[in-house]
């Protein structure tokens, strides 16, 4: 079992940066793959960024190039995400999740062995 917790969401004005952070731990030696997924009550889970953990290899969704950066410390098991310029449209809940296979697309929800609890961003313009 892997257990994921986020941090480092808030509140902040258009143009601001947040980092979120996702700690894992537990059975984390098999981990393949951590990414953020964000959700909002009016769209589905959506992938934002991807780490590949032996790799590190990085993934984005279009939406986020360039904004979004997704980072790992192998030494503390965490992941984060930097963003900045935040824009309204960012505001969302924000999911890490973690993955023991490979095979599956990054962006399917249903890749993922364990999510974290999320982390709210909210955004003002």
């Amino acid at each position: 079992q892997v257990q994921l917790v986020e941090s480092g969401g808030g509140s902040v004005q258009a143009g601001g940066s947040l980092r979120l952070s996702c700690a894992a731990s537990g059975d984390t030696a098999n981990t393949k793959y951590m990414s953020w997924f964000r959700q909002t009550p009016e769209k589905e889970r959506e992938g934002v960024a991807c780490i590949f953990i032996g790799a590190g290899s990085t993934y984005y969704d279009d939406s986020v190039k360039g904004r979004f950066t997704i980072s790992q410390n192998h030494a503390k098991n965490t992941i984060y995400l930097q963003i900045n310029s935040l824009k309204p449209e960012d505001t969302a809940l924000y999911y890490c999740a973690a993955s023991t296979r490979f095979g599956v697309y990054w962006k399917y929800t249903n890749g993922y062995n364990y999510w974290g609890q999320g982390t709210q961003v909210t955004v003002s313009s």
